[in-house]
């Protein structure tokens, strides 16, 4: 896949990602397409990594797969480093 390509799916994968997840993850549509390219290239390595499958085109299903649930583990992540705690 070219790296074009690439990154258009990241974007997409985090937008569908933010969609997935309930409630208010902060940082905008930036921050989240931003999030979701980082998500594709975690869920890229770590689908090679564990299961040994690797982005195959733009159209294959398990790109999109692996690229949404990178997406969404980056998310909760930034969610949790991001989140305020109330003050006394």
């Amino acid at each position: 896949m070219s790296f074009l390509g690439f990154l258009l799916l990241g974007l997409i994968a985090g937008a569908i990602a933010k969609l997935i997840l309930p409630g208010r993850q902060g940082g905008g549509w930036f921050t989240t397409l931003i999030l979701g390219v980082i998500g594709a290239l975690l869920g890229g390595w770590l689908g090679g990594l564990i299961f040994h499958v690797d982005y195959t085109g733009f159209f294959s299903i398990q790109s999109w797969i692996i690229a949404i649930a990178g997406s969404i583990i980056v998310l909760l992540l930034w969610g949790l480093l991001t989140r305020r705690t109330p003050r006394a």
